[in-house]
């Protein structure tokens, strides 16, 4: 096997590997003293404290005139004082009345001063969102990242794994100039400012991380993997597997210990990791250590910080400060935004286990911001959340009411069941006549029987949701199931999006983008 030999052994480096090591004992001392920066010890202190910071910073900005940022500061309320004063925004609304002048140029609109990166959302509702990121944002994500880093502690990892390299699957780095500014996802603009101190141990490294095109990117990773000591991995799911697989494959290994002995983190971020783990552990000797973050375009807004748990903890001190809308039909316009006179809680008095959509306010300049994601709180002293799905891939186009976290569990409980892996899906709500028929397309490690499968997914639905079953005996007439091996997901993200990076399977389509997507499933298996 040509990957058996330990990287140092074939290549080696001592200078840089000196150096890590001594910068990776300073780390481990500075866990061992301080434990994980928690911030400030009360979340809803902290969250006051940021809000109050972000109206002082940004109160003579075009936007903090307007909504007279001032006033809101003299407020004896500060936080009712700014609910009442400033509108709910989602982004079309913000990029039309006021994002769009910092395209064009312009300075001191929503936040102090201008930026030169805009982070271009690959999510899975639309490709056209241009985020604006200042330095306040990129100091900000750093921030958050010694947070994880910081956290570690409770994970009881060997001293030596802060010498290790990290392998951070993200998008290029080769940002694309338009006009004053450079675009990109936001991986890709944080890896290309990524401290002086941490460049030797990121992975894969400037040169490569540069590469344009996603495949090209994972054929050099492949090529170079045997050349580095990578003790921990960060990505989006279903893309870190396809290049897990390829370093297997192009070093002829039996798993990734084989190329990465010391291999032992990793950490997901963008969608769910549960449906992918036991197809992860096919590709690994050891056990890993998982670990959830939630990094979007708009900000770096929690990670996981203990391993008994998959909740993430809110940073609650580090520029954003959230707000928690009930998702329920009243407050929620015909267009899936948040209305105006919606109820909207802070974290001090938000309740676990109710979904609301979330709001963020942030030193990029996002105001009272609907990020389109859903999320429930878990934990209320620690701030813990888990992400359950997006406010517009929220089926309930017949009262369904289904969440892709009541999705994501059905798969669990489908793949035990059958015995498989439903690494992607999707599902649209297809009207036939006067009613609809739900529809899913299920990408799986082998081929299981679509009929049987439908039916375990009907019940299961049922017995969990309550408005399911209820529709299910009105409007919604029965659910139809295709199986299709994964990689078609794959193959129609690369014609339709692209792969690799943020890029994201939509878990919920309208029909219309459905009927495309089936369409180019059937030239696959035809």
């Amino acid at each position: 096997m040509r990957a058996n030999k330990k990287a140092a052994e074939l290549f080696p480096n001592t200078r840089e590997e000196n150096t890590m090591a001594i910068i990776g004992e300073i780390i481990k001392r500075a866990i061992d003293v301080t434990g994980y920066i928690s911030g400030h010890p009360s979340p809803a202190k902290a969250q006051q404290k940021v809000l109050r910071d972000l109206l002082e910073k940004a109160k003579y900005t075009a936007f903090g005139k307007k909504y007279r940022f001032e006033a809101i500061l003299a407020d004896t309320d500060l936080v009712k004082a700014f609910q009442q004063a400033v509108p709910i925004y989602d982004y079309d609304r913000l990029y039309a009345e006021w994002w769009h002048y910092l395209r064009e140029g312009y300075q001191n609109v929503t936040w102090p001063g201008g930026q030169r990166y805009f982070a271009l959302s690959s999510g899975t509702t639309t490709n056209s969102k241009a985020i604006p990121v200042t330095d306040d944002m990129l100091e900000a994500i750093k921030r958050s990242g010694i947070q994880q880093i910081m956290s570690l502690k409770n994970f009881h990892l060997p001293g030596d794994f802060f010498e290790k390299q990290i392998m951070m699957l993200g998008s290029s780095t080769s940002l694309t100039p338009n006009g004053e500014f450079l675009e990109g996802e936001i991986s890709g603009i944080s890896a290309a400012n990524i401290p002086l101190w941490f460049r030797q141990f990121y992975k894969p490294g400037a040169r490569i991380a540069a590469t344009p095109n996603w495949e090209d990117r994972v054929h050099k990773i492949a090529k170079y993997a045997p050349r580095w000591d990578i003790g921990s991995m960060t990505g989006i799911p279903s893309w870190s597997e396809l290049l897990l697989k390829e370093i297997i494959r192009y070093n002829g290994a039996d798993t990734i210990h084989d190329i990465w002995p010391n291999l032992l983190v990793y950490t997901s971020g963008g969608v769910a990791f549960e449906p992918y783990k036991k197809s992860f552990e096919t590709l690994t000797a050891k056990p890993l250590i998982y670990i959830d973050t939630y990094l979007a375009s708009e900000g770096y807004l929690a990670t996981q910080k203990r391993p008994d748990t998959q909740s993430m903890a809110l940073i609650v001190d580090n520029g954003v400060f959230f707000e928690f809308v009930p998702f329920t039909e009243e407050n929620m316009d015909e267009h899936g935004c948040v209305r105006q006179d919606a109820e909207v809680l802070t974290l001090e008095n938000a309740q676990p286990n109710v979904q609301y959509v979330l709001l963020i306010s942030t030193v990029a300049g996002a105001w009272r911001y609907m990020i389109g994601d859903t999320v429930m709180i878990t934990d209320t002293e620690r701030a813990e959340i888990i992400i359950t799905g997006r406010t517009k891939h929220f089926l309930n186009v017949v009262g369904e009411q289904l969440s892709v976290h009541q999705m994501n569990a059905a798969m669990k409980k489908l793949g035990e069941q059958f015995d498989t892996e439903v690494l992607e899906f999707t599902v649209a709500a297809v009207r036939t006549g006067e009613s609809y028929v739900n529809k899913w397309y299920l990408g799986t490690n082998k081929a299981i029987e679509a009929t049987a499968v439908a039916s375990f997914l009907d019940r299961e639905l049922a017995e969990n949701n309550k408005n399911y079953k209820v529709a299910r005996s009105k409007a919604l007439k029965s659910v139809e199931v295709e199986i299709v091996p994964v990689d078609h997901f794959y193959q129609w993200s690369k014609v339709t999006k692209k792969m690799g990076g943020q890029t994201k399977i939509p878990r919920v389509m309208k029909e219309e983008e459905f009927r495309e997507f089936e369409a180019f499933i059937s030239t696959l298996v035809s």
